[in-house]
């Protein structure tokens, strides 16, 4: 049996109807996530005359992540490190990177990274396009980031928390840092752990201070939950009153 052509019409309006909401629905606006400069750093790798890789760490970095945890749909970054707080271990070292042949950090202390736009790869890798100012000098530089975890922090006060990993490569000449050449190499090999918690109204997002099991849920579905607390040992116990005498009271001390 044939059906009529206005229910024909009608079920496929109803179908781009339906297509429509659950693309709207799949579509997460991305939310901005404040960095956690703690859990943040920024780690570099740089060849030492040919003998060995020296290793640089940066803590402290500040910045947002706008992202809504399950895609890359308007994922975005911007992010400034204190070039002044790179340590690789020794004073010397310090103070020759710091140095006006070098990073000049007294005249450009911040290094900033913007992105340009997000190329996923899949639902959890993403290659970052961006423009990195350093010394004055502003170029492209691509990372590669993982997302590592987005849910609520286990530890109070329980907020929304994104993981990120990333890596990417640069030439210290293309920005003017070209001290040192004979003993330090060129390329820059660049290794990122970023941790960032989301934010609204310019306030950070604080949850509820008894969240249920499944606002603390490791991935492997399992609840990341403290031990309850041992319960306080009982208090003794009053003897119930009796009705029946006591024992008589102890005659007094003659006194001397």
């Amino acid at each position: 049996m044939r059906r009529s052509r206005p229910l024909d019409v009608h079920l496929a309006l109803l179908g781009l109807v339906l297509s429509a909401c659950a693309g709207l629905v799949a579509a997460q606006p991305a939310e901005p996530h404040r960095l956690d400069p703690v859990h943040t750093r920024v780690v570099l790798a740089i060849d030492h005359a040919g003998f060995s890789k020296a290793i640089g760490t940066v803590s402290g970095s500040t910045g947002t992540v706008w992202t809504n945890g399950e895609d890359w749909t308007d994922a975005r970054v911007d992010v400034s490190v204190p070039l002044d707080r790179l340590d690789f271990g020794d004073a010397d070292w310090n103070r020759a990177v710091a140095a006006r042949g070098l990073l000049d950090t007294a005249r450009h202390p911040v290094a900033r990274f913007v992105s340009i736009r997000v190329e996923p790869l899949d639902a959890e890798r993403a290659r970052v396009h961006g423009t990195l100012t350093l010394r004055g000098v502003t170029r492209e530089v691509t990372l590669d980031a993982v997302r590592n975890a987005a849910r609520r922090h286990p530890l109070p006060p329980f907020r929304r928390t994104v993981g990120f990993s990333a890596t990417g490569l640069l030439s210290r000449a293309e920005f003017g840092v070209d001290g040192w050449r004979s003993m330090i190499g060129d390329a820059v090999e660049l290794r990122l752990e970023v941790e960032a918690t989301r934010t609204r109204g310019g306030a950070d997002d604080t949850a509820d201070p008894s969240p249920g099991a499944e606002d603390v849920m490791d991935d492997d579905g399992t609840a990341d939950v403290a031990p309850a607390a041992d319960p306080a040992p009982d208090a003794p116990v009053e003897p119930a009153p009796s009705d029946e005498p006591g024992p008589a009271p102890l005659p007094a001390t003659p006194r001397p």
